[in-house]
């Protein structure tokens, strides 16, 4: 299996309104998405398409930065249209929304694969007009994926300058586990990091911002990147070198020190930064449980989970690196997790494996 490519990453312009293309089959499904975009003013919606033709067709003359796309739709479907879209606007970011079923799950992980840079999941029953969480998300989203700042006030805070990659550092402990974390567009970037990862032998635990059922699929994909047993996590099982365990979608996973040996916990004590799971409380059980012999990586994603969690892997003397700009869909997660001053090294996603392993090793 070939390493994942993420698709060309282009920077919209953030002085001025993001430009968003809805590509739905239902007329009231579009008009309720552009109403809830557009109550944002840093968002504009500035074309709509009944389908992944119309979309095509549309393009010819339209400029957009995102584009919703839904999957399921007569004439062309959407995942039919996102290569061509991707082919005819490199570096247009897509995002997939569609109903949450098994069938759609498998699709929404192909098209990530495929070049998508998200996706959030459609109320069932067509509720879309009291779905104030589905609104809230999306919007979110679009105004990561469309380069607006933090609705939080305040300049961001400035990001750390160039400098030579170093290699790992001498450890006085020997490495006994890596901890992952990730949000928007990682799923391929995942693929890409388990591939480099063949052979390592240490135990894999991964928190990525996923609903229920997109987990146990995205485990599934990683078995099969990596050459190793991945799958969602059981609360009370012990953790086993060369596994990889997924927090469920719901639940938030950490693992803690027993007689026996580092075991999972799994608990839905409230969200963080509005995920369960989140990469915080993960990353703050294996600072607790491993100290000096964690390793850990932030890959792309909006928002800041994972930061201070992984400011307290360093804290306990292990090492943690993160994702650089350049490659990631968003750098606000590996961004904040940079901020802290505790990252080893900020690196682009093709060496992130290979830093690994020599850590490892």
């Amino acid at each position: 299996m070939q390493p994942s490519r993420l698709p060309e990453l282009s920077r919209p312009d953030p002085d001025r309104s993001i430009r968003v293309m809805v590509v739905d089959d239902s007329a009231v499904v579009r008009g309720l998405i552009a109403r809830a975009l557009e109550a944002d003013a840093a968002v504009s919606v500035v074309a709509r398409a009944e389908n992944g033709q119309a979309a095509l067709a549309q393009l010819e003359h339209v400029e957009v930065d995102v584009i919703v796309l839904d999957l399921e739709m007569p004439v062309m479907d959407g995942m039919t249209a996102l290569p061509l879209i991707l082919s005819r606007r490199p570096g247009v970011r897509i995002i997939v929304a569609s109903t949450l079923t098994l069938r759609n799950a498998r699709l929404c992980l192909d098209t990530l694969q495929a070049g998508a840079s998200d996706y959030v999941s459609k109320p069932e029953g067509g509720g879309l007009v009291h779905a104030e969480e589905f609104h809230r998300q999306l919007l979110a989203k679009v105004r990561a994926l469309g380069g607006a700042p933090e609705p939080a006030g305040g300049a961001p805070p400035a990001r750390p300058s160039p400098r030579p990659v170093p290699p790992p550092s001498a450890a006085t402990v020997r490495p006994e586990v890596i901890a992952i974390g990730g949000s928007t567009g990682a799923p391929p970037a995942l693929v890409q990091v388990f591939e480099a990862l063949r052979g390592v032998s240490l135990p894999i635990l991964l928190t990525q911002h996923m609903p229920p059922m997109f987990t146990a699929l995205l485990a599934e994909q990683l078995a099969r990147a990596g050459d190793r047993p991945c799958r969602e996590a059981v609360d009370g099982e012990a953790v086993v070198a060369g596994r990889a365990y997924v927090a469920p979608g719901g639940w938030h996973m950490t693992v803690e020190r027993t007689e026996g040996g580092p075991m999972i916990r799994l608990n839905q004590e409230p969200p963080e930064h509005f995920c369960r799971p989140a990469v915080d409380p993960l990353m703050r059980s294996v600072a607790r449980t491993y100290g000096a012999s964690a390793l850990a990586v932030i890959l792309t994603g909006m928002g800041s989970d994972g930061a201070s969690g992984c400011a307290a892997v360093a804290e306990a003397g292990g090492g943690f690196v993160v994702q650089d700009e350049a490659t990631s869909v968003v750098w606000g997660m590996p961004g904040a997790a940079a901020r802290t001053g505790r990252a080893e090294a900020v690196l682009p996603l093709s060496r992130i494996g290979e830093w690994l392993k020599r850590a490892a090793a």
